[in-house]
């Protein structure tokens, strides 16, 4: 039978501040035995090209960030 998950005022915190200025992408949660162990935030930032006549519509960026029960990475 799973474990209950146990979030407190230290994790919803740690949450909202990985959420906090994300416009476009995803956060994924790991839980192991009940516990949150693992963040990873993927976020995607789009840069709109001034020129009209261009070969591309624009560039397309990414950053990862992983967050670690143990610390911040």
């Amino acid at each position: 039978m799973a474990k209950p998950l146990k979030v407190d005022e230290v994790w919803l915190a740690r949450i909202t501040e990985l959420l906090d200025d994300m416009e476009f992408g995803s956060l994924h949660i790991v839980v192991h035995e009940g516990q949150i162990v693992q963040m990873e935030r993927t976020e995607r930032k789009r840069f709109e090209n001034s020129t009209a006549n261009s070969r591309g519509s624009g560039e397309t960026g990414s950053r990862r960030t992983d967050t670690r029960a143990g610390g911040r990475g």
